[in-house]
């Protein structure tokens, strides 16, 4: 009988530390995520902070790094370390790219 008790808890502590890794292993884009995804991924945030994270960067553009979040009001440097593993700085679908000199050819200029 304790044998059955030991391999229940011990199944039962598998299956926590499973599920506790796989929740660490989920990240989020800040720069892409709409406020459900900020909201489901992020430590200490919830829904009123992860729609201030994403009125922040419509109104200033896409995050640089995973540091410029701790400029949206209410969220400080330890919420941006406990979720440091949680967030991916990518590139915005939205930012503009910046035209490289090689890729458009001058245009001649017409001589008189």
């Amino acid at each position: 009988m304790k044998s059955i008790s030991i391999l229940i808890k011990s199944l039962f502590l598998s299956l926590l530390l499973i599920t506790a890794a796989q929740a660490a292993e989920t990240k989020v884009n800040i720069n892409t995520a709409d406020v459900a995804a900020l909201d489901a991924v992020l430590l200490n945030v919830g829904a009123t902070k992860a729609q201030a994270i994403v009125d922040y960067r419509k109104t200033n553009g896409p995050f640089k790094s995973a540091e410029e979040l701790a400029m949206v009001k209410g969220i400080g440097l330890k919420t941006v370390e406990k979720n440091r593993d949680r967030i991916e700085v990518g590139r915005s679908a939205a930012a503009p790219k910046k035209p490289s000199a090689a890729a458009a050819p001058a245009k001649p200029v017409a001589r008189r």
